[in-house]
């Protein structure tokens, strides 16, 4: 006679069955309340042209944690963006093979070592015309907007493309024209034509919140349809790609390939358009950055309406108020943009705006930093007059502008290294820098005292200060001679100032720097 043998006893095991049903049930009143919020953007199938706002529904058994329906939506929405351009040149492909990383990421990752992410990549097609000449095909990543055809995807996957196709999650491929490029955000729209009925889905009107769930779904490698998941990491990122900058950083895998394609919420609206990432080799390590939906629609209608965007200019170069340059100006908080070059002829200049002015308001709006101030200014239309408080000598001013259009190349400085040249050199201990008239060097300019040397254990040096940068002015008061300067740290001292401005011009722009006149070494 079989016998079954009575179970062991495990007191683990009420536990563990306790633990496993809670943390299903804490997962399903998550997925749950994400859901319940209404109106939702995910889209209907492809046969109808219905706004993407349908309920979301899921047929999943209960209990159960998934992105599955919210995929089967906004999915068909989602395209491959195969580019193709003609160049004498040996050129990086777009994101699939060596990538074609825009100029500013390109700054962004040497801020951190990286090189080109990949190695290698795809054939670059037949040589055609003269020696050198290639035919180079690249992809990509983008989705559909609107049922007429409207597409948005990265500039950088685009810029320079002689024909661009698009590709749907059933197969069928489009040509698709360029409306518009915004190189300044990293956003293009395109546009296909012949149907009215395209699957599309739409830009979420507000942020998401930091560990948010998303999902991002695009062309890695060229293998096209790939989802995956991850959260919100982050918001307001600044990469260094540009005075806009205000990316989202998400941890959803994104590789080459991903650039230009959509991030979802769980409600199935795109809330960020995938466009860079932070690796050593090519591949994913989990830090990504996304451009904001808000950011996009202002960009698309603009696109859409003139084939360009339109910012407001002021003129000026800003920088953040440091807490080192909010006490060499008296001030209560280091809040607000400070004003370190006035260009000629611009806005700014017939405002009456100054070196040194820190706009603290715009139209009434706290202004925290100058990243703020420059978004918020090229949100404004040209022609359009804004009021700025400034904050000078102590005192608060209003000082009306009038927004003129932002040129398409600001005009940069163009000031030499200088030549070492050691005439009238004067060494400033106290600083830990070498100085000399700016007209005895070669290619300083006419104002102010270059730099020669710097002790690189000095405070200069600490400040970023390099040979080859211009002091304009020390404490508001412009110098010609290393006396100058001297006397102006003098008189701060003499003032009983904690630390001292100083406004140099170097190959990046003019900025100020703060001195703490307590750091000086003899």
């Amino acid at each position: 006679m079989s016998r079954t043998a009575p179970s062991q006893p495990n007191s683990a095991q009420p536990q563990n069955s306790t633990l496993r049903r809670s943390r299903t049930r804490l997962l399903a009143g998550v997925f749950t309340l994400a859901l319940a919020g209404g109106a939702v953007g995910g889209l209907l199938l492809p046969e109808t042209v219905t706004p993407a706002n349908a309920q979301i529904t899921t047929n999943q058994p209960a209990g159960t944690f998934s992105f599955a329906d919210i995929v089967e939506k906004v999915s068909p929405a989602v395209v491959s963006v195969k580019v193709k351009k003609d160049s004498d040149d040996q050129v990086a492909m777009n994101d699939e093979g060596n990538q074609n990383i825009p100029p500013q990421i390109e700054r962004f990752m040497r801020r951190f070592g990286l090189g080109p992410n990949g190695q290698g990549g795809p054939d670059m097609g037949p040589r055609r015309g003269g020696p050198g000449h290639r035919a180079v095909v690249g992809q990509g990543s983008g989705f559909f907007i609107s049922a007429d055809g409207y597409v948005v995807t990265n500039n950088h996957v685009v810029d320079g493309a002689s024909e661009v196709d698009v590709t749907l999650t059933d197969g069928k491929s489009y040509t698709a024209k360029v409306v518009g490029t915004d190189p300044r955000t990293d956003v293009a729209l395109l546009k296909v034509d012949g149907k009215s009925d395209f699957p599309w889905v739409k830009l979420a009107g507000k942020a998401p919140r930091v560990g948010d769930w998303v999902v991002a779904v695009g062309n890695p490698f060229g293998l096209g349809g790939t989802v995956t998941a991850g959260i919100v990491s982050a918001r307001g990122r600044d990469i260094g790609s540009g005075p806009y900058d205000d990316f989202l950083q998400i941890d959803a895998p994104i590789n080459r390939g991903n650039s230009g394609g959509p991030t979802f919420s769980l409600d199935g609206d795109v809330i960020g358009v995938n466009t860079a990432i932070v690796s050593p080799s090519g591949g994913n390590v989990g830090i990504a950055f996304a451009i904001p939906s808000e950011t996009v629609i202002e960009v698309v209608d603009a696109l859409k309406a003139g084939g360009q965007v339109a910012r407001g200019y002021v003129g000026v170069q800003i920088q953040p108020v440091s807490d080192e340059v909010a006490e060499a100006l008296d001030l209560k908080n280091s809040e607000g943009a400070l004003v370190a070059q006035v260009q000629p002829g611009t806005p700014g200049e017939k405002a009456g705006l100054k070196p040194g002015d820190v706009v603290t308001a715009i139209d009434g709006e706290t202004i925290k930093d100058s990243r703020e101030m420059s978004r918020e200014v090229a949100r404004k239309k040209p022609g359009t007059t804004i009021k700025l408080s400034v904050l000078r000598d102590g005192k608060t001013i209003t000082v009306p502008v009038t927004l003129e259009q932002l040129p398409t190349d600001v005009a940069s400085n163009d000031t030499g290294k200088g030549s070492g040249t050691e005439e009238g050199n004067r060494d400033v201990p106290r600083l830990g820098l070498s100085l000399a008239p700016a007209k005895g060097v070669a290619g300083a300019g006419d104002q102010g005292v270059v730099i020669t040397e710097v002790d690189p254990n000095g405070p200069g040096a600490e400040r970023g200060l390099k040979a080859g940068d211009v002091i304009l002015d020390v404490g508001g008061k412009p110098v010609a001679t290393p006396s100058d300067v001297r006397d102006g740290l003098a008189a701060a001292r003499k003032d009983n100032r904690k630390a001292v401005l100083m406004r140099v011009k170097s190959e990046q722009g003019t900025r100020f720097v703060a001195i703490s006149l307590g750091e000086q070494r003899g």
